[in-house]
């Protein structure tokens, strides 16, 4: 196998690759890699076979480090059904060639076991014979749409609450609504902002309008809670979650949460809440993640591991 810096006359290509693959991701597309490739020096990596890819690693460097990548919410080697010998080779190929670029340690965000249409974790096995370390380990919270678990009985109380305070769900274009509550919500209750920009959201729903939504809850016209979804092969991810006071005290996002569950039920195996974790996963939100579980999610770990090269 040879590797290769991935080059922007690829982009077409690296795309049409991401797509096919069993492990790609709309996140993996160039177009949305690229949104933010001001603030990240990409490195991403082809690997091929006889001139021909036979996998993508998406990858951004920091001085001696490279990334898998620190833009992205999970990494890893795209490929399209290598078996696990295959994947150690392409990942070691990929290592000599950091290494020869300088690179000393390489950052790898491991794809969540729910996000593959076919089982593809040769890369863990890869990371075990490289001795790497586990730096990170976050905690989302996922349904199975073959197995939901129970509902509790509190978020059972709050969709019959949205409903009788008469609220609608749909999908929304008004990002700029949704963004401001958005910010507010997670300045004063976090500490902190979204990770994209009112800019970037509406330029990457534009270009992904079959994956990216805005769902709200609405009542006589004034946006009360609301949800970005983006939905990825087979599993529906929440990417922001927000709701005001008149939507708390109204369920309105247990109620449009079940209308979520219920939507995607059809084209998506796994219904993925996101991560309920700061400090680098060292803290568990105790209370965020058990509202999710209690729409019947379970727990999906995203793991992080530090490679020395």
């Amino acid at each position: 196998m040879e590797v290769r810096p991935y080059r922007p006359v690829d982009a077409e290509a690296w795309n049409t690759f991401n797509a096919g693959a069993v492990n790609g991701a709309f996140l993996f597309d160039r177009r949305f890699m690229d949104y933010h490739a001001d603030r990240f020096r990409d490195a991403s990596l082809v690997v091929e076979e006889s001139g021909a890819p036979v996998a993508l690693l998406p990858l951004n460097r920091t001085e001696a480090e490279a990334w898998s990548h620190q833009g992205l919410t999970y990494g890893g080697l795209i490929h399209h059904g290598l078996g696990t010998s295959a994947v150690m080779d392409a990942l070691e190929a990929c290592a000599r060639r950091l290494a020869a670029e300088g690179v000393r340690r390489l950052a790898y965000k491991a794809l969540p076991w729910i996000y593959p249409r076919m089982p593809a974790q040769g890369d863990l096995y890869w990371l075990f014979r490289r001795e790497a370390a586990l730096i990170r380990r976050d905690v989302s919270a996922a349904i199975d749409y073959r197995a939901r678990g129970r509902v509790s009985g509190r978020r059972a109380r709050g969709v019959r609450k949205a409903e009788k305070a008469g609220l609608v769900f749909e999908r929304s274009q008004d990002w700029a609504g949704f963004w401001r509550l958005l910010e507010a919500v997670l300045a004063e209750r976090h500490g902190a902002e979204p990770v994209h920009s009112l800019a970037e959201i509406e330029r990457l729903a534009d270009c992904f309008p079959a994956e990216i939504a805005l769902h709200a809850a609405v009542r006589d016209g004034e946006l009360l809670a609301g949800v970005v979804m983006f939905a990825s092969g087979q599993v529906a991810h929440a990417q922001y979650i927000a709701a005001g006071e008149a939507g708390r005290e109204t369920g309105a996002l247990d109620g449009l949460f079940e209308r979520l569950i219920a939507l995607y039920a059809p084209g998506h195996r796994y219904f993925d809440f996101g991560i309920s974790n700061i400090d680098q996963g060292h803290t568990l939100n105790e209370g965020l993640i058990r509202q999710k579980e209690e729409f019947g999610a379970g727990p999906v770990v995203h793991d992080h591991y530090r490679v020395a090269l």
